[in-house]
Formats: structure tokens, C-alpha cells, sequence
């Protein structure tokens, strides 16, 4: 089998035998591309967390989750490729994995970054038309959004403690395709107290189904706090990069904001 070379999105040269016929994900968004690619037959291990497509838990060896790898079964599997994230996998887990396995990182902010990885994965993968195909098809989605009228907005993620997405996230970025501006402008995921929440006078508050599981119990609470407009929203749409990419600018456009 012929050997190639191909550099992540971290910098790393990657040398795979090509194609990869072994692939393991650790990243449930793009696990689910490796399914829209129709790579069924050649993924061979997933996490807990890759709940799309819903019957690959069954008939996939699940290695554990995204910030811990299950290592004895990554090495019964033998992958020829892994593919993760920079910021969803854990570093000393990549490393180790390093040592032994192509490990291909994806590191995503924006939209472009992810277009950028799924013609990636395309091209590891030998499925470039494919992938080529699904990133045009986002585009023309996201070509359809109809932005807001500048309104703030604070997105949070989890409770106890509280934290919300901030700058230098993919989050933050889709709420700016979204005409939306976010209030938190510290960077990444910071904590913040109720104090805090309330000061920063947000237009509207989107409480995430994930990592969390903000429910519609959870609204009348901030809501009582704030005095903003508090809605559930399915995180899915904000922080999946991959083929989901394409659903999110019909989800966005479907809610219902002032």
C-alpha cells in the first residue's frame, strides 16, 4: 500500500498508508462526516459521545471519550489513521497516541477552518470529490442566513459554575454569521458569576443542550435573574464543524428572536 504525507491543522505532517483503511475518531462532528463521506467500512472506532449516526455505537468499538482515550483498545484495533481536535481531545492523550499512530488534529475557529478540514479529511481519506462537494453545500447554506438586527446576545454552556462562550470560539463565530453580537468578550469558556450574567445586559441568552443540558426548567430561572429574552437552543448547530454544518443556517433561521 502506498505511503502519503499530509499536514494538520496544527502544523504536524501526518504519514499515512494511503487510503487509510483503519480510522478512528475521536470527535463526535467529525465522526459524523466520516459517515456522510461513506467511510462505514473503514472507521473502526469511535467515542461515547459520537451519537450521529445513531447506529455506529453499536457496531463501532467505542475507545472511550473525547478527554479520556481507552489506549488498550485503540492498540486492539490497530488504526492506520486517528483523526481529532485541538481543543475537544486532550493533549497528553494526543501525544501518547503520537507515538505510535498517524494522528490527524483538526483546529477550528471559524467557518473557514472548517470548510478547510473537510476538504482535509477528503483528501487523507480519498474521498476529495465528496468532501469538496459537502463544503460547497454549506457555503451556499450559510450564503441563505438572514442575520438579526444586531442584537447581543450571551451564550452559556454550563451550570454550577456558570460559563459561556467567548471570543476565539467557533460558537462565538457563529453567532457573528448570525448578525448576532456576543457580550462576553473575554476569550474561550469563561466562568462567570450571576453578578456578572446580569451586568453584561444581554439582548438574549441561549442556553446550550450541550456540553450541558440546559432545559426549559432552566429559562424561567435565568430569566427571573437577567430580565432577558432566554431561549434553549441545540448546541449541535452552534459547535458542530463537520457535514452538520449544513442543517445550521436553516436551524438559525428558524428561531424565533425580536
Amino acid at each position: 500500500m502506498p505511503v502519503r504525507s499530509f499536514f494538520d491543522q496544527m502544523g504536524f505532517e501526518v504519514t499515512v498508508s494511503f487510503p487509510p483503511a483503519r480510522i478512528i475518531s475521536l470527535v463526535p462532528s467529525q465522526t459524523e462526516l466520516l459517515a456522510e463521506l461513506g467511510l462505514y467500512h473503514r472507521v473502526v472506532g469511535i467515542t461515547k459521545f459520537c451519537i450521529h449516526p445513531s447506529g455506529w455505537r453499536k457496531s463501532k468499538t467505542i475507545i472511550g471519550g473525547t478527554k479520556k482515550f481507552n489506549t488498550s483498545r485503540i492498540d486492539v484495533l490497530q488504526p492506520d489513521l486517528i483523526i481529532g481536535n485541538k481543543e475537544e481531545n486532550y493533549r497528553e492523550g494526543i501525544e501518547k497516541l503520537r507515538l505510535t499512530y498517524p494522528v490527524w488534529m483538526s483546529d477550528i475557529t471559524t467557518l473557514q477552518d472548517a470548510i478547510s478540514m473537510i476538504t482535509s479529511v477528503g483528501a487523507i481519506t480519498d474521498t476529495q470529490e465528496k468532501s469538496l462537494q459537502i463544503g460547497d453545500r454549506i457555503l451556499r447554506a450559510f450564503s441563505g442566513i438572514r442575520k438579526k438586527n444586531d442584537m447581543t446576545v450571551m451564550y452559556l454552556i454550563w451550570k454550577e459554575p456558570w460559563m459561556a462562550a467567548g471570543r476565539g470560539t467557533f460558537i462565538d463565530h457563529m453567532l457573528s454569521l448570525m448578525g448576532l453580537r456576543n457580550v462576553v468578550e473575554a476569550d474561550r469558556y469563561p466562568v462567570l458569576s450571576l453578578d456578572e450574567i446580569k451586568g453584561l445586559t444581554p439582548d438574549l441568552i441561549f442556553l446550550s443542550t450541550e456540553p450541558f443540558p440546559f432545559r426549559e426548567t432552566h429559562v424561567s430561572e435565568i430569566t427571573k435573574i437577567t430580565g432577558a429574552r432566554v431561549q434553549v437552543v441545540n448546541g449541535e448547530m452552534f459547535s458542530w464543524y463537520g457535514s452538520r454544518l449544513e442543517k445550521a443556517p436553516g436551524y438559525f433561521n428558524s428561531l424565533r428572536l425580536p
